[in-house]
């Protein structure tokens, strides 16, 4: 039989495109004579899964304008979806003014279920509508009718800064700014100057001031301190109490202080 070219014989590769001899071994005549020893199947590659009709290689490259390469090892970028847009969530005004859910911080101790606001017999003197402030006892009752009051838990002043008297609330402010005096501001010069009112902002959701002193009955972020001697002689509440008690209360309210 005569000899074919090596390459044609073994199959070839021109411009991307491959061809098969097309007298394979199941198309070439048998010699009856010969036993012929099985050959194995030749494994056919395939360089892409979604390969086109046009074969790969420069013929397609001329076709697609080059839009894929004929290398087996090329890979096609991935056609991801877009990354969604994050959207900022919308504050609504009134959740943005309304005071934050108070939390106990790890580590912190909870309140005592006693300073929880309750209704409770009254039998002192004072008439309804007075605010009476128990200091050693860590109470605060707006007296009712009837030999009742409204109890609320207080935080007061350290030793050295508790005080006694009586006042009148003379200003009520929602959210009020916090600006220290001189006096403290000598004992603990790492405060700020002023403050903003606001969830952090240690006057809390309310303020009622005591005639023309410096002392206040307001709000605090910190409601595990109810219950202590913590303040520099100003009377603190929980946010949610402040709040209550503010809408109770008017101006020219009676404050006695023991």
């Amino acid at each position: 039989m005569k000899k074919l070219p090596i390459a044609l014989a073994a199959g070839a590769s021109f411009f991307g495109v491959s061809f098969l001899p097309a007298f394979a071994e199941d198309a070439l005549p048998r010699d009856p004579r010969v036993i012929y020893a099985p050959q194995p199947p030749v494994p056919i590659r395939v360089a892409y899964q979604d390969r086109t009709s046009m074969g790969g290689g420069f013929i397609e490259f001329l076709f697609n304008g080059g839009g894929q390469s004929s290398d087996p090892r090329y890979e096609r970028p991935s056609q991801q979806e877009p990354r969604a847009r994050r959207e900022l969530p919308s504050i609504d005004p009134q959740e943005a003014a309304a005071p934050r859910e108070e939390s106990i911080e790890p580590g912190r101790p909870g309140m005592d279920p006693k300073f929880e606001k309750q209704v409770v017999d009254y039998n002192g003197k004072e008439s309804p509508g007075t605010l009476v402030i128990d200091t050693p006892n860590k109470f605060l009752y707006l007296v009712q009718a009837r030999g009742k009051a409204l109890r609320y838990g207080i935080g007061v002043g350290k030793p050295g800064f508790t005080w006694s008297g009586v006042k009148q609330i003379s200003m009520k402010k929602e959210w009020p700014d916090w600006t220290p005096p001189p006096e403290m501001l000598k004992r603990r010069p790492d405060l700020p100057r002023h403050m903003e009112g606001g969830p952090e902002n240690p006057l809390g959701a309310r303020a009622m001031y005591l005639g023309t002193s410096l002392y206040r009955i307001h709000g605090s972020n910190e409601p595990w301190t109810i219950g202590t001697n913590v303040s520099s002689g100003c009377i603190r509440m929980r946010n949610e109490d402040v709040i209550d008690l503010y809408g109770r209360v008017p101006l020219g309210t009676k404050v006695v202080v023991i």
